[in-house]
């Protein structure tokens, strides 16, 4: 072959091969996590009314605070404040104005910035979103088209809803998901309500507008807050006997603050908006507000935000966790213990309809693990959960099942599966409370030896599971209690017994000695607590031999 025509033919296979790594990597890049990222969204006060003081508004904090395009805009459209053009969906130095290249101060200029100040090591980013007049339908994905073409048709004609296609909850939701490839959703800040009525069916129209966002980004609800400012209150203004009506959004939402506007000045110029003074305090009490409600735990590992281009930040993927048991196999008989669920994450080793540990301990999943006045549980159980564990089941036989719960009302259920095959009966909490916990029946099962998925099942609201109980079902041989199974046992076999004559569990061992030094070594701590019991040998044979042992913890 002519070595041009390799060379040529080499370079495009290694272009292609260097291509396909370059997608590997990005394809398992995840957000930053110092990368903090609000929405902020709303009328005229939102998108900025205060005055532009260049020396004071557009340097300090270039290098930690940043704005996501939400429109182009040319430099010679962008008031004389500023050189820089900017493009739609592009990451740029967050300097006002923001919103819209005729406009001036935002509250979210100097939210950002404080939130800056606040956290050190984040670094802060703004989705802008806000058009003058508008009614909170403009942000409903369905009204805005009805709204714009009716009672808002004149703004339409101003032109400001053409900088978002005349789409603007479809553009908060494009940029949105951009950010969310880069950096953390952390929260909403949202002025509104000039233009409206802000009673009941305001309220529900506004939560509508942040939960559209929330679930078409998949998000949590008890992790994204929202923070809306009062309106004008002070001197000659329009809509300050509005402000309680905006206090109960409270009622709407699950994590909530509210910025005061008491004491805040407006321009002196209509009794609508606030002047320059009266923004910047705004935005410092947005931030105020925000800072109650977020997480703001600092990752040191992960790398300094690129300012020129965000996508260079994202932090490594862990590898999947490969699917399998928690520790090691849980032994059968037993207690499976509910927060000790297999690995490997979501649809594979569990499903839970809530986004997140809504009780925060042990493991970051999203299963609700929590710790009352006992040991560690898995609660806020709902139906069509479930949790799998792998189990290895010591010997062939009948096995009695029990589950340790707790709930109110009796509702709470569950129900059993071994290899995807139903077993035992249902078993449901006796409707005590969520502290008090009780074993409950859950029948027999006839279960093979070796190893086995078990899985749990919710099957009503509400049910805390604390652990599910296998024990060997007996049968007597010569005055002991066997399973009927462990007869024909070899020599490296020895049953555990009880002083009732039941069988704990079956251990592998070479000879006797070796068998009660395990039970010594607390091979069985976790099935049973201190006290005497039997080691047998080859158990129902005439080679029977039994042997008295005290385990200690």
């Amino acid at each position: 072959m002519d070595v041009k025509k390799f060379s040529e033919i080499l370079t495009i296979v290694l272009w292609l091969v260097g291509g396909i790594l370059m997608l590997t990597a990005v394809a398992h890049a995840a957000p930053n996590p110092n990368f903090h990222i609000y929405i902020a969204y709303g009328q005229s006060n939102m998108a900025g009314n205060g005055d532009i003081v260049p020396s004071e508004d557009q340097d300090k904090y270039k290098d930690k605070f940043l704005m996501l395009a939400s429109h182009n805009a040319n430099a010679s459209q962008r008031s004389g404040k500023t050189n820089q053009s900017i493009k739609t969906g592009e990451w740029y130095t967050a300097i006002p104005p923001m919103f819209h290249p005729f406009e001036n101060l935002s509250p979210a200029d100097y939210f950002g910035r404080a939130m800056v100040d606040s956290l050190p090591g984040v670094t802060v980013g703004i989705i802008p979103v806000a058009i003058g007049a508008v009614s909170i339908r403009a942000f409903d994905k369905d009204q805005y088209e009805s709204y714009f073409k009716g009672d808002g048709k004149d703004i339409m004609s101003w032109g400001w809803p053409k900088d978002y296609d005349n789409n603007p909850p479809g553009r908060i939701l494009e940029l949105a998901k951009k950010a969310k490839e880069v950096g953390v959703i952390k929260g909403f800040i949202f002025h509104q309500g000039e233009s409206d009525g802000t009673d009941d069916n305001w309220r529900r129209t506004v939560y509508k507008t942040y939960k559209d966002i929330i679930d078409a980004l998949d998000l949590d609800e008890n992790e994204v807050p929202f923070v809306a400012g009062e309106l004008l209150q002070e001197g000659n203004n329009c809509c300050g006997s509005k402000n309680g009506g905006i206090a109960q959004l409270k009622n709407n939402f699950k994590k909530f603050g509210l910025a005061s506007s008491k004491g805040l000045q407006g321009n002196g110029k209509d009794p609508y908006h606030f002047g320059r003074a009266g923004v910047i305090e705004l935005g410092r009490r947005y931030c105020s507000e925000m800072l109650k409600l977020i997480d703001k735990t600092i990752d040191p590992d992960a790398p300094p935000v690129n300012l020129v281009d965000p996508s260079q930040s994202t932090v490594p993927d862990e590898p999947p966790e490969e699917y399998g048991p928690y520790t090691d196999p849980i032994e059968i008989p037993g207690k499976v213990q509910a927060e000790n669920y297999n690995k490997g994450g979501a649809n594979k080793a569990y499903y839970d309809l809530n986004k997140g540990n809504e009780g925060g301990k042990l493991r970051k999943d999203d299963v609700d693990i929590y710790q009352p006045n006992m040991g560690i549980v898995v609660g806020y159980c709902q139906k069509g959960e479930w949790l799998k564990y792998t189990v290895n089941v010591a010997a062939d036989g009948e096995y009695e099942i029990s589950a340790n719960v707790a709930g109110e009302n009796g509702t709470g259920s569950l129900t059993l599966y071994m290899d995807d095959q139903p077993i035992g009966t249902e078993m449901a909490n006796t409707g005590k409370g969520f502290d008090a916990f009780e074993v409950v029946s859950g029948g027999k099962a006839s279960l093979k030896a070796g190893e086995h998925e078990l899985k749990i099942e919710i099957t009503n609201d509400w049910i805390d599971i604390d652990y599910v109980e296998f024990k060997a079902v007996s049968a007597g041989t010569d005055g002991l209690a066997l399973p009927l199974n462990l007869m024909t046992e070899a020599e490296s076999s020895f049953a555990i017994m009880d002083l009732q004559g039941r069988v704990i569990s079956v251990i592998k061992a070479r000879n006797m000695r070796e068998a009660v030094e395990k039970m010594k070594n607390n091979v069985m701590s976790d099935i049973a607590p201190k006290g005497v019991y039997f080691v047998v040998s080859n158990p129902g044979t005439k080679n029977q031999k039994m042997q008295k042992v005290v385990r200690y913890e």
